[in-house]
């Protein structure tokens, strides 16, 4: 809910407030991302919807017929870190947005030796991906996108 939330929800931010948040968007119908499974157990997730759905991130205007969607975080369970789980979120994320037809699908990675923003990814996953660098939101995130369509 980190980028999610509206002025009003961030001044109620505990964790019962953010979990009936978060399902309500869910019940409306809103994207919000996907989950990775290991033995039938969750282990993974991604955070991964319509950018016009979350707060400004940052990343350059979106152009008139544009759709460009946001990967906005990823979590591993930690005994799993170290695996590829991440480099695979973000390979379902790709192919999640481009199922969904959106042109643009835009990160928000910041460098390995980063102490913060950690969740939104590192960039050296993304470009081996193909995404490319066209900016940068604050000091430590770098906006990369990946041209879907």
């Amino acid at each position: 809910m980190t980028w999610r939330a509206t002025p009003e929800e961030i001044k109620d931010n505990q964790g019962p407030s953010r979990r009936k948040q978060i399902l309500g968007r869910i019940e409306d119908g809103v994207p919000v991302g996907l989950l990775g499974y290991a033995d039938g157990e969750p282990v993974a997730w991604v955070s991964i919807a319509p950018r016009d759905t979350f707060r400004n991130l940052g990343g350059p205007d979106e152009q008139p017929g544009e759709k460009v969607w946001s990967l906005t975080c990823m979590y591993v369970r930690r005994r799993l870190r170290g695996e590829g789980l991440g480099r695979q979120l973000i390979t379902a994320a790709i192919a999640h947005a481009r199922k969904r037809k959106a042109d643009i699908l835009e990160a928000y990675p910041v460098a390995p030796s980063s102490p913060s923003y950690r969740f939104m990814g590192f960039i050296p996953a993304f470009e081996g991906l193909g995404f490319v660098e066209v900016g940068k939101a604050g000091t430590r995130r770098h906006v990369m996108r990946l041209t879907l369509s």
